[in-house]
């Protein structure tokens, strides 16, 4: 597993050096955007920290950044993370009209895996899957829709006959980076569907010459497991925050 690579993509989104996600002190910048970036949305972070498992680097509008000098000085990067911190993170952040993100735990590639299953599967490439967007069996494989900017290039499915039992696609977040999503049916899961269709698809995207990863919720332990067995091993955790949406 490559943290160097992890560490360039990183800081174009964190406007900081590579350098930066392996110092012991946290590192608070200003959000900007650059090119190369994963691109999840056209605007400006107003908030977004990570950490690769030494510091934490935080990128955030200006208006934060008096709270955050006090929020991040003197503790543990990972510490900042941890439920007794989000609490007045998020209270600040309410101040402004905005509420924090989810906690999203992401994986590299660590070692190969051999699928241990023999699936009939099929294959799709570039718009060969387009009749799929809609479909509301795979909210996690596929985006809802094209996506220009962060395109769906491969898909893979497993079947039973004329079944699908699962689906695997991955969406290019930055150039050359391949996010992997899983969705599998009700009825196939438990018989290692997941897991068949993530290493497969995982080691297509090796063979293109991209990088792979992973990511899925601290709590969604089946998630877990399938990055595990698929030689996935964590690398990073972020965390974001969204405008509040004000019911009318």
């Amino acid at each position: 597993m490559d943290l160097s690579q992890l560490h360039r993509l990183l800081s174009l989104e964190y406007n900081c050096t590579p350098e930066d996600f392996t110092k012991s002190d946290n590192i608070l910048t200003l959000s900007e955007l650059h090119q190369g970036r994963r691109f999840y949305s056209p605007e400006k972070y107003f908030f977004h920290m990570a950490t690769t498992g030494n510091n934490t680097v935080v990128t955030a509008d200006e208006a934060l950044h008096p709270f955050l000098k006090e929020f991040i000085n003197g503790k543990a990067g990972h510490f900042l993370f941890e439920l007794p911190n989000l609490l007045p993170l998020e209270m600040e952040l309410n101040k402004h009209g905005y509420t924090l993100t989810q906690t999203y735990h992401m994986f590299l590639h660590s070692k190969n895996a051999v699928p241990e299953k023999n699936y009939s599967v099929k294959w799709y490439y570039g718009e060969e899957f387009h009749h799929f967007y809609g479909d509301e069996r795979f909210p996690n494989a596929i985006c809802s829709e094209f996506d220009p900017n962060r395109p769906d290039r491969i898909v893979v499915t497993a079947l039973d006959g004329d079944k699908i039992m699962g689906m695997a696609g991955c969406s290019e977040d930055a150039p050359h980076w391949q996010q992997i999503g899983i969705d599998v049916m009700p009825e196939y899961r438990s018989m290692g569907v997941g897991t068949y269709l993530v290493t497969l698809l995982k080691n297509k995207i090796l063979e293109n010459g991209d990088i792979p990863f992973y990511g899925t919720s601290l709590s969604n332990y089946h998630s877990w497991n399938i990055a595990l067995n698929c030689g996935f091993r964590p690398a990073w955790v972020e965390i974001g925050a969204n405008k509040i949406k004000i019911e009318e």
